[in-house]
């Protein structure tokens, strides 16, 4: 695990007091230090069917998640334990534990179906634990995945129909895999033997006949087939003898019944090897804090008495995520210009090209690590804060150009104005040796290096601050004549406009290599915008075809056991799938971040 809090036992992640669910925070202490993706598997099941067994085998301990030993329910709310992922190296195994359903202690029916949804929610696999067989009444101990629909919202928009709610579950539900406890049952069908997978399917097939007539028997394998296309079966002996039972935690391998052992391996195994990364829509990968973001999320919207939404969960991380994203982004562009950037520099231009380049290692940055930025609102930030942070190191550009050919004007200048004061030019010809030692000292500057994009405005600005010691050098010069002294003034003063000319045409020329730096940064950032919501298109186009191609192999597998009937509502949502596939075809991404 990449965080630096181990996790020698688990935590309880979501308390249940009295029917009131809240987040426990040291369990998000956790989470947010982890750093690398979660898979994520959430077990459910009835009080004392030995859930927490499995789990404790997942995390490759004898104990941890507490068994309990009697006929009460012993883990209240949801229990975390993250460890590392025995066979995916940097990625980080999170083990989700849930108490007991159908506690009759707790009295409370619509706390249970918070529970199995939340397991639901949180999970890239969800494991469903029963006792027995897989018989009409493990269905209807199953009857919270019946309620899935009332209480979980795929989209937040408030015209979504049921259809179209439902339809969407098959993009982000979890990995379905039903772990049958004590099975006594031969696997054999028609005097053939199958597999657990084969003895699943054939538990979930509906009854032939008018829809009304064996509702309540079709209802929750309906509900699994079209939520969770994606199914595993694994059956166990009974580990040992009754009275053993209660020494689970405590006995070896070598004690429990060989078979039972050799099952539970198999589980594990393929638990590690074929339970993926959480991902949410638009294939996010969710690391710690997406994980503790969604919990949040999903339990503030329970007990405020909304619905859980999948949209909003995305959208609100994405949110969290976004405006960080533009943190990283930002500083990233800070060190970067701060490394490449000796001020003052020689030119604009040379400040201008180290930050586009910097700029673009910023947007590439943000685009990396953002995902669902509606409307662009977190790209328009970011580019308006770029803005500020170009127009702050233009302006630092100036001052320390300025600051730099002041001090060195001042210091060149400094023995001519001490001669001024001594009256070294007053005397004839004097005029005539001030203008040779200022073009002297005016060469001396102007062979300095690193004085910046403001030298020579500098420059003009100390000249102009000494025309007055100039002209009375000028007018106290007796060996010039009065037309001579006219002629010069003339001269100064054209020299001067042509001087304020040049400055304007510079600065006309500054301020065009910014609008044109303006132009390729906006058309930087539509060129990445555009790849990114091109991406997202695909990416989206990519799970709703998934979604499509399972619900058509639902269908195909009713039609071909003759089960006709039973395809009605299955076609609305393959439709409903198909419309919406092919807007999303049609439908080009529309850059709006001017």
């Amino acid at each position: 695990m990449a965080s630096d809090v181990p996790m020698p036992a688990p935590v309880c992640l979501i308390e249940n007091m009295k029917g009131q669910l809240t987040v426990n925070q040291k369990s998000l202490e956790i989470l947010s230090s982890i750093t690398e993706p979660v898979v994520v598997v959430a077990i459910v099941g009835l009080y004392r069917t030995g859930k927490s067994y499995l789990m404790n085998k997942l995390a490759g301990k004898k104990s941890g998640f507490s068994l309990g030993s009697t006929v009460q329910s012993h883990t209240k709310g949801i229990w975390m334990w993250c460890v590392p992922h025995p066979k995916k190296p940097n990625h980080t195994l999170v083990l989700l534990d849930t108490e007991g359903l159908g506690d009759v202690e707790k009295g409370d029916n619509k706390n249970d179906t918070w529970i199995f949804a939340l397991a639901v929610l949180l999970s890239s696999t969800f494991v469903y634990n029963s006792m027995g067989t897989i018989n009409q009444q493990a269905m209807d101990q199953l009857h919270y995945v019946t309620e899935l629909s009332e209480c979980i919202k795929s989209k937040s928009a408030p015209n979504t129909d049921e259809i179209e709610n439902s339809s969407e579950f098959v993009c982000f539900f979890p990995e379905f895999v039903w772990t049958v406890r004590d099975f006594t049952l031969e696997l054999e069908m028609n005097g053939k033997p199958i597999t657990p997978d084969e003895y699943l399917e054939n538990a979930l097939q509906p009854k032939k006949g008018k829809p009304e007539e064996f509702k309540m028997y079709n209802l929750p394998r309906q509900c699994i087939r079209q939520f969770f296309p994606n199914k595993k079966c694994f059956i166990f002996d009974r580990p040992a003898q009754r009275k053993k039972l209660s020494q689970l935690e405590t006995l070896h391998d070598s004690e429990l019944d060989p078979e039972f052992v050799k099952q539970v391996e198999n589980f594990c195994s393929y638990i590690f090897k074929h339970s993926n990364v959480k991902t949410l829509q638009g294939g996010i990968t969710v690391n710690g804090p997406r994980l503790e973001n969604l919990v949040l999320t999903y339990v503030t919207a329970i007990t405020s008495g909304d619905m859980p939404c999948m949209e909003n969960a995305v959208l609100a991380l994405a949110q969290i995520e976004n405006s960080a994203a533009i943190q990283r982004a930002l500083t990233h562009y800070e060190e970067m210009m701060k490394q490449k950037v000796q001020f003052p520099t020689e030119t604009l231009r040379e400040l201008l090209d180290i930050h586009a380049t910097c700029e673009k290692e910023a947007i590439e940055m943000f685009i990396k690590d953002s995902f669902k930025d509606v409307d662009q609102k977190f790209q328009k930030e970011l580019r308006n804060q770029l803005d500020v942070k170009r127009d702050a190191f233009c302006n630092k550009n100036l001052k320390e150009s300025t600051e730099r050919c002041r001090a060195l004007l001042q210091d060149i200048f400094r023995p001519l104005e001490e001669a001024v004061q001594q009256g070294d030019f007053s005397k004839p010809g004097g005029y005539s040796l001030f203008l040779q030692k200022t073009k002297e000292l005016k060469q001396k500057y102007y062979q300095k290096p690193r004085k910046g994009i403001q030298a020579e405005q500098t420059l003009q600005e100390y000249l102009k601050s000494k025309e007055d010691v100039a002209d009375a050098i000028l007018q106290a010069d007796q060996s010039l004549s009065a037309k001579e002294k006219d002629i010069e003034v003339e001269r100064v003063k054209a020299q001067a406009a042509e001087a304020a000319a040049k400055q304007l045409e510079e600065m006309h020329k500054k301020n065009q290599e910014i609008m044109e730096q303006k132009e390729k940064s906006y058309q930087e950032h539509i060129k990445q915008v555009t790849e990114k919501m091109e991406s997202e298109r695909k990416q989206l186009i990519a799970e709703q075809e998934r979604a499509l191609a399972l619900k058509l192999k639902e269908q195909e597998l009713l039609l071909k056991g003759g089960f006709a009937n039973e395809t009605e509502e299955l076609q609305k949502q393959i439709k409903s799938l198909g419309n919406r596939l092919n807007e999303t075809k049609k439908k080009k991404g529309r850059c709006v971040i001017c």
